[in-house]
């Protein structure tokens, strides 16, 4: 079997290359990359001495696309991650669609010519952003967590959001770039007849993840906290009660390899994260940090930011009954790989470009 992974210099393409190599029997992986995240260009090293060849290329340029040698499958795991691009002032809208939809576009041709499947990274940020802000929420000391006693809107429940939850706009332009790369992918695979997974990805996290809060916050709480970097509770009353769910990168090439030996019809939309066991506040990641690095204190800043939410916590429960699947890394045990990394490489944030 032949796998492309897009945007494999990044840290989940580079997890996910590793990560396969060591669950799938004669498998070869290859990957593109325009390097055009500071950090990327050091994952090269690595993914050449595991024997993953590498081809410089923009998925935006068609062309640059249709060279690459055939695979049987292929990972798209480009984007610009941030729910803020496009309004952030450090790329523009038409940036974001570009490398979010037309790069998937492209992808999606290389998929029809070549005869490949395609294991699509979506996001859980194609959920209406008022939809998950007028969830009912309670305050559990320095923690939300959802308010089940009474009625929940379709596709909430006690273990999180389901793939029913709505996707109603607006989303972020970012989310809306996604949802729309999901709706292409899956028309592609029904007219072309190639087989599409599409997972919803919670917030990934691990040792080596790139950049800034809106891109990795577990990583990026922990590397700023130990280098005494200023942090900030935003909104919700500055107190750091806002929830979500991590997983690592290895669970998700457990679910995607699944995917792959699959028998059966293929397909769908599949929720993908940690669950409610690995959720955490801000706050109570910060009591971790203080254990760990020495007690920080973020400053509190009460004023709301464009599409935060209070409470967001994946429901993998179609994916676990369908392939089996669940998170196997515990956030004890994520955290740890991640506190480890930060010791090992105390300037990491200014070597991946954050400011």
């Amino acid at each position: 079997m032949r796998i492309l992974i897009t945007g494999i210099c990044g840290f989940v393409g580079r997890s996910l290359a590793t990560a396969l190599a060591e669950r799938l029997e004669g498998v070869e992986i290859f990957g593109v990359d325009n390097l055009s995240r500071a950090g990327s260009e050091g994952n090269r090293t690595g993914l050449r001495r595991a024997g993953v060849k590498l081809f410089h290329g923009d998925l935006r340029m068609a062309s640059d696309v249709e060279a690459l040698p055939d695979a049987d499958w292929v990972i798209d795991a480009a984007a610009n991650p941030s729910v803020l691009a496009g309004v952030d002032g450090h790329s523009s809208s038409r940036q974001l669609v570009e490398h979010n939809l037309w790069g998937s576009v492209n992808t999606l041709e290389y998929c029809r010519a070549r005869g490949a499947g395609l294991a699509l990274l979506s996001s859980s940020r194609v959920y209406s952003i008022a939809a998950l802000a007028g969830l009912p929420v309670r305050t559990n000391g320095d923690a939300f967590e959802l308010d089940v006693s009474g009625d929940l809107p379709a596709g909430a429940g006690a273990e999180g959001i389901s793939e029913a939850f709505p996707v109603t706009p607006p989303v972020s332009l970012y989310g809306a770039t996604k949802l729309a790369s999901e709706t292409m992918a899956l028309e592609y695979g029904a007219t072309f007849d190639f087989p599409v997974w599409v997972n919803r990805c919670g917030v990934l996290a691990g040792a080596g993840q790139f950049g800034t809060a809106e891109q990795g916050i577990f990583s990026y709480w922990l590397h700023a906290h130990a280098g005494r970097r200023p942090l900030r509770y935003l909104g919700f009353g500055g107190h750091g009660r806002q929830v979500r769910d991590a997983f690592h990168p290895d669970d998700l090439a457990s679910l995607i390899a699944a995917q792959m030996r699959h028998g059966g019809p293929s397909g769908g939309v599949w929720n993908v994260g940690g669950g409610i066991d690995n959720a955490m506040s801000l706050a109570r990641l910060t009591a971790w940090c203080d254990r760990r690095f020495g007690a920080f204190a973020p400053a509190a800043d009460p004023q709301p930011r464009l599409f935060d939410v209070p409470w967001l916590v994946m429901d993998s429960g179609a994916a676990r009954e369908r392939f089996g699947w669940r998170p196997e890394k515990k956030i004890e045990t994520i955290l740890e790989e991640i506190a480890r990394h930060v010791r090992e490489n105390p300037g990491w944030l200014e070597q991946c470009g954050a400011v």
